[in-house]
């Protein structure tokens, strides 16, 4: 495996910054067979974050909080992302996809018209830690042919700055640097930044673009208004805004998973793993699974 390339970089100069619309506090809850997690990104938020349906975050040194992992679930209509900062977790479903997630990797699938997977621990003990995040497709792409794809650590884009922040880009661009996957639809820029204490960071974000910045440790500020430990600030759309400044005040390193997306502007029906445009569509989504068509 080749090891992980670490680019200098420039971040580009952002000149109006979004700001802090409103913060969102994760909440507890279980999903699976049991894992412990924080649902961030909840059914209320998703038109107002369109693209991005759900975000999960889950970590636990504690085995019997994880263990038991997801076995076999369907899903249809969109794609899940699943960032895995620390652990090791195996993939396999229906269509012959399989692999495993480890340390700094990343998951795309793509769920189109129907898959059948499961995502179980490779581990019994140490950290488990990571984020999956639901990505919509767009009406005429939801019944596409379901897809897989493992993008190790070494495949995904990392950099530095001159003050020591450092990132990984899941996907998008930033500057001159280009993650690995690309979605015309939504344009997603997916990116995981640490900022050293006492500096800062400016990401450039496209007007067009839903955003938000989860915080996943220390803390950090946003135009003079503080997002606190686990906690998803949502940013401003502005037209005049072209990015988002980002201050480390503390006295330690702060780490953010930052999201945005093009809204794809269509109608959202969601039946618990099924994420269609209508109820009908919802209604036959749960006919095909029970009828073994996925």
């Amino acid at each position: 495996m080749s090891a992980k390339v670490i680019h200098p970089i420039s971040l580009p100069a952002v000149q109006t910054s979004r700001k802090i619309e409103h913060t969102v506090r994760g909440m507890p809850t279980s999903d699976g067979a049991g894992v412990k997690l924080l649902r961030v990104l909840t059914q209320d938020l998703q038109r107002r974050l369109d693209p991005f349906l759900m975000l999960d975050e889950f970590r636990s040194d504690n085995p019997n909080d994880y263990i038991a992992g997801f076995p076999d679930h369907p899903h249809r209509g969109f794609e899940t992302v699943t960032y895995l900062i620390k652990g090791r977790m195996a993939h396999r479903d229906n269509h012959g996809g399989e692999g495993l997630l480890e340390t700094g990797a990343v998951q795309w699938m793509v769920a189109g018209k129907g898959i059948i997977h499961s995502e179980m621990p490779q581990q019994k003990e140490g950290r488990l830690q990571g984020f999956q995040l639901w990505l919509n497709l767009k009406s005429t792409d939801k019944m596409c042919a379901p897809g897989y794809e493992d993008i190790g650590e070494e495949t995904l884009t990392h950099f530095q700055t001159e003050n020591g922040t450092t990132g990984t880009i899941i996907a998008g661009q930033l500057g001159d640097l280009k993650g690995p996957v690309e979605k015309p639809n939504t344009e997603p820029l997916l990116l995981a930044i640490s900022i050293p204490a006492g500096e800062s960071a400016a990401i450039a974000i496209p007007s067009t673009h839903n955003a938000f910045a989860y915080i996943f440790e220390g803390n950090v500020e946003i135009e003079g208004n503080t997002a606190p430990l686990q906690t998803m600030a949502i940013l401003t759309n502005s037209t005049s805004a072209d990015g988002v400044r980002f201050e480390n005040k503390g006295t330690e390193e702060s780490k953010i998973y930052i999201a945005a997306g093009k809204p794809l502007n269509e109608p959202i029906a969601q039946l618990g793993p099924f994420v269609m445009n209508t109820r009908a569509e919802i209604e036959e989504a749960v006919f095909d699974y029970r009828a073994g068509k996925f």
